[in-house]
């Protein structure tokens, strides 16, 4: 069976979902009901989206330009966007590795025919969950070299993975695969920022998609840098992580961010 052929456009992704905050096509009918619903309990999701993805272009910049990293794990990548890991990363060194990860057939076949690296650079695209870290890390193998760093992305993702699935440990997973000298990136959703409204938006995209939302605290994802080095200034509001601009910095970002080095 083709990628496609398996989509059920009956049932809301968070891929497109997001793809709908952003304007785009790539979404059905269930999931632009899903994305109003959630615009209707908190307005300026479409704003704090866009804030996201720029904390995803300045975080690869850093690690690019600063911390020396050419190799990425970015697991739920979502539809291609304006700054894909690749694209910012390469721009810079041309010969930056990253291997995506997703689990929406939309999503990858999209992958495919956009998310184009350098000819000196490396991408490659793997059809799996954030549930299934070893699935990943072998796959992921075949695009990066282990024996060097990585940066682990995890945007937007983990708050779709519920305590009973024990996201910590699959972090820790991922995390202890990579040598020292790596970084873990990861941007989620906040309980404690506009917390009326972020709890009324949990509960409308809850009822109006499968893939059900876990909102956590600041300290509850400053958990999840567990035993790694924070890079300043530490896990804040992702507008607030290194912003370019007044503009960046006052984006009214509903997620926590953070980027922290295994040492």
């Amino acid at each position: 069976m083709d990628r496609v052929s398996r989509v059920d456009s009956g049932v809301p992704h968070p891929a497109r979902v997001y793809d709908a905050w952003l304007g785009g096509t790539d979404n059905f009918e269930a999931d632009r009901v899903a994305a109003e619903a959630g615009l209707r309990a908190f307005p300026a999701t479409v704003k704090s989206v866009r804030a996201n993805r720029a904390f995803l272009a300045r975080a690869v910049e850093y690690l690019v330009a600063e911390a020396g990293i050419q190799q990425f794990l970015d697991v739920g990548t979502g539809l291609p966007s304006a700054n894909n890991t690749h694209e910012v990363a390469q721009a810079i060194v041309p010969e930056s590795r990253v291997a995506y990860v997703d689990n929406d057939p939309i999503v990858l076949a999209h992958a495919e025919d956009l998310l184009r690296g350098t000819d000196s650079g490396l991408t490659g695209y793997i059809d799996a969950d954030l549930r299934e870290p070893g699935k990943i890390l072998e796959a992921a193998a075949r695009t990066l070299d282990f024996r060097r760093p990585v940066a682990v992305m995890l945007i937007g993702v983990l708050h779709f993975i519920g305590d009973e699935a024990e996201p910590y440990r699959v972090v820790e997973r991922l995390m202890g695969a990579v040598p020292l000298g790596s970084y873990l990136v990861i941007s989620h959703t906040a309980k404690d920022i506009f917390p009326e409204e972020m709890a009324a938006f949990a509960r409308a995209m809850n009822e109006n998609s499968a893939a059900k939302v876990t909102l956590r605290e600041r300290a509850q994802v400053s958990g999840f840098f567990g035993g790694l080095e924070l890079v300043e200034p530490g896990v804040v509001q992702v507008s607030r992580w290194r912003p370019r601009s007044e503009v960046e910095a006052s984006a009214p970002a509903v997620l926590w961010g953070g980027v922290g080095r295994k040492a």
